[in-house]
């Protein structure tokens, strides 16, 4: 058996931010690569476009748009059994989403002062889908649902083409079945440049969602700081898996894989709470990955990946909240009750049936995670994502009255005579009425 995991036995508490720290390239040629992409695709727009995708996606493209007839002909290839499995996904998706929906009655925060939050979508939202070494058609799901069921009025899909300027026919199916209005066979920065400052073909939109390699990574943080929302700083993708005595191995190590095997710059981390699970679980990732037919990309995420062995529960989730992964997996018959202890994750999957994968297809919850540590401040994507909630309030004369002469007093405090005035002339009207 080999150590495919970095051990680190009862590591003191200075170690841990060592051992929290995901792989770290230097960005600064990164981000200045990116930036000088984003301004070819802003002044020269389709042009650029073509131009980009044909250099780094070997596709020589006449029309970027899907047509009707291509998107017919895309969905006619999808077999029946995974038009099923999508159609599950949906069904589950759209009912854990659709509850997130929720009218917000007026408050009175004094007599006649009401106060009240009402949700509008955001009207035009791009979304990303990778597709590089595996097109990742339940991105779609997880964003064009919550799109349609905030209303946003057009969502534009972007996604690399392959070498015959296709995408992959159960993408495009997807989308068609979430309301996807636009489709186009655009991916890399381009993509996100097109979406964030617009093309001839590609339209603007107000905010840009999914996930991506580095370089979509950086052109997303890149148009955010000039006037385009993004979902969240999102990298590469990453498990973290708490394992006691009860544990099944060969269900941990399945866990671990999966996550593994989406790129060689994603990592995984075990914190078990004895080194017999360690050795356990490194037996059952020997025998997986022999099999597996992404061995090579596994293997090399896993050289990122760590074990840590804790024997106090406790201490193991202060060490996993520290980490704030994008998944956490709870194995253990007492998951629920550890469930308590955490406080900083993107998505956790409780106990020894809960695979991280039934997240990411079909169990209904979003699979647009925070990664590298972001769950410590951002959410995943939710229906909240889609919409904008813009504040009213109305007061009656007689709530200007009872609130003016603090509004007033603060005003001047802050020296704005301006905003004092504001109220001042209008109580000035009412004690005349």
């Amino acid at each position: 058996m080999s150590n495919r995991l970095n051990r680190f036995i009862d590591p003191e508490q200075a170690q841990w931010p060592s051992l929290v720290e995901r792989p770290v390239n230097d960005p600064t040629l990164l981000w200045s690569n990116v930036s000088s992409l984003l301004t070819r695709v802003q002044q020269e727009g389709d042009s650029a476009v073509r131009s980009l995708t044909a250099q780094f996606d070997r596709c020589l493209l006449d029309a970027l748009e899907l047509t009707q007839l291509d998107i017919e002909a895309a969905c006619a290839q999808v077999p029946a059994d995974l038009k099923d499995a999508i159609q599950q996904a949906i069904a589950n998706i759209e009912r854990f989403h659709a509850a997130q929906m929720h009218e917000e009655q007026p408050i009175e925060t004094m007599p006649g002062v009401s106060c009240w939050r009402k949700w509008l979508p955001i009207e035009k939202v791009g979304i990303y889908i990778p597709g590089g070494t595996a097109p990742l058609f339940s991105t779609v799901l997880m964003l064009a649902i919550p799109a349609r069921i905030a209303g946003c009025k057009e969502v534009v899909l972007c996604s690399p083409p392959n070498k015959q300027g296709d995408l992959a026919p159960a993408m495009v199916y997807a989308a068609v079945q979430c309301g996807v209005q636009r489709m186009f066979r655009v991916g890399g920065v381009q993509a996100i440049g097109a979406m964030a400052y617009g093309t001839e073909s590609i339209p603007k939109v107000d905010k840009i969602f999914g996930p991506g390699n580095q370089y979509v990574t950086a052109a997303k943080q890149l148009v955010a700081q000039r006037g385009v929302a993004i979902d969240m700083p999102a990298g590469p993708s990453e498990v973290a898996v708490f394992a006691d005595e009860t544990a099944i191995p060969a269900f941990v190590a399945a866990d671990l894989l999966s996550q593994a095997e989406h790129g060689i710059d994603s990592q995984v981390l075990l914190v078990a709470t004895q080194e017999s699970i360690v050795d356990a679980v490194e037996k059952e990732l020997d025998k997986q990955l022999a099999v597996l037919p992404r061995q090579a990309i596994a293997e090399a995420a896993l050289v990122n990946s760590r074990a840590v062995v804790l024997a106090d529960t406790e201490a193991a989730f202060a060490l996993l909240n520290a980490y704030a992964a994008e998944h956490l997996i709870i194995a253990s018959d007492r998951a629920l009750e550890w469930a308590s202890l955490v406080t900083q994750a993107g998505s956790v999957f409780l106990g020894h049936f809960a695979p991280e994968s039934v997240g990411d297809y079909a169990s209904g919850t979003n699979h647009t995670l925070p990664t590298n540590g972001y769950a410590r401040a951002y959410s995943g994507v939710s229906v909240d994502s889609f919409v904008r909630k813009v504040t009213f309030q109305q007061l009656s004369p007689a709530g200007l009255q009872a609130i003016g002469t603090a509004v007033e007093t603060m005003a001047a405090a802050e020296g704005l005579d301006a905003h004092r005035l504001a109220v001042t002339i209008r109580k000035q009207f009412l004690n005349q009425a």
